[in-house]
């Protein structure tokens, strides 16, 4: 704000703070502080207001609300917005009288005329003020009802400045205290621990004990677990041979090829030299090459076909066989022989029950 860095031209330490407790770092370490506060949002209780006295010699409070002026300066109320053309100081507070006005419209304090202790500067009428003071032997408190005198857009017009800087400047320090959510007492229901009766815990500690005892005891009596080799070996051709016979019964014919056709398909792409991730349409373009077959009979050997019945299928899973021997067979380096017991029409086994 302008006002602050006309203060700090001045040689005033301005000191800005979010905390209550920051303010009271602040002002104890400065020694004679000035202390201005604004709770435009109302974070403070009350108990924290009433504490803000004894922090430092002069406090100027800035649109305080009805709880700041309960705890501060119980006699004080509101009055209203000034309807006032001119507002002067009229009033023996040495601050207001160098400001000597400043700008209407703007909110007040009420000041009745039984509240002693009090001084009313800038009267609209009605014992309506816009600057409240109260002087003690050790604390001046100062209530400035609208923000407009510190504000940027008014600190220039009348008095604003003046009395701004009047306020503010008399001591070497200002802290300026803005609070925040920080300063709200943190209050909810009661935690869990809270909540839970004293003898929950012994009891908790001795069912611990009481089941690790249980788990000693009884794990002693049936001894370490024993892994047990079942005597059991499913050969690949019962594998083979049961999946048939649940193909069959369910009349899956589809399911029995495409597992046929997968296998061929990929120990087809092994033998062509093609990863096991190459796309389907790239095996069937090598096995074409390999093999001198159209690209069409290939494509409907292991995809396009479907056997509409056992004789269909047997017919297709030879010609898939034949494929698949035709590939291994045209892949094989010049001059290399079928090792024992292979034959070009039967691939070499690998032991394992394969679709």
């Amino acid at each position: 704000m302008a006002v602050v860095e006309v203060l700090r031209q001045q040689g005033v330490t301005v000191v800005p703070v979010n905390t209550l407790q920051e303010a009271a770092d602040a002002t104890g370490k400065a020694g004679n502080a000035t202390l201005f506060v604004t709770d435009a949002s109302g974070y403070l209780s009350s108990e924290q207001l009433a504490d803000l006295p004894g922090l430092a010699r002069h406090t100027v409070l800035v649109d305080p609300d009805f709880t700041a002026l309960q705890a501060l300066a119980p006699g004080v109320g509101f009055g209203g917005v000034s309807t006032a053309d001119s507002l002067d100081a009229d009033c023996p507070v040495a601050a207001a009288e160098r400001a000597g006005t400043i700008s209407p419209g703007g909110k007040t304090l009420g000041l009745p005329s039984d509240a002693a202790g009090y001084t009313g500067c800038f009267p609209s009428g009605d014992a309506a003020y816009s600057v409240i003071e109260r002087v003690t032997a050790d604390h001046t408190l100062t209530l400035v009802a609208d923000t407009a005198v510190f504000a940027n857009e008014t600190i220039a017009s009348f008095g604003n400045a003046a009395l701004a800087l009047n306020l503010l400047g008399t001591e070497d320090t200002l802290v300026w205290y803005l609070p925040t959510l920080a300063d709200v007492p943190v209050t909810g229901p009661p935690s869990l621990g809270a909540l839970t009766p004293g003898w929950v815990t012994p009891v908790l500690l001795l069912l611990f004990v009481v089941t690790a005892a249980a788990m000693v005891w009884r794990g002693r009596r049936f001894g370490p677990l024993v892994a047990e080799n079942l005597p059991v070996v499913v050969r690949a051709s019962e594998t083979m041979e049961g999946r048939a016979r649940l193909y069959a019964r369910g009349n899956a014919r589809l399911r029995a090829i495409d597992a046929l056709r997968m296998g061929a398909i990929t120990r087809m792409a092994q033998a062509a030299g093609l990863p096991r991730t190459a796309p389907l349409d790239q095996v069937i373009r090598s096995v074409a090459a390999l093999t001198g077959r159209s690209p069409d009979r290939v494509h409907a050997v292991l995809v396009g076909e479907e056997p509409a019945g056992d004789a269909a299928m047997m017919t297709l899973s030879d010609a898939i066989d034949d494929l698949e021997s035709a590939t291994v067979l045209a892949a094989r380096p010049p001059g290399s022989a079928p090792g024992a017991g292979d034959s070009p029409a039967s691939p070499p086994s690998t032991g394992r029950m394969e679709p």
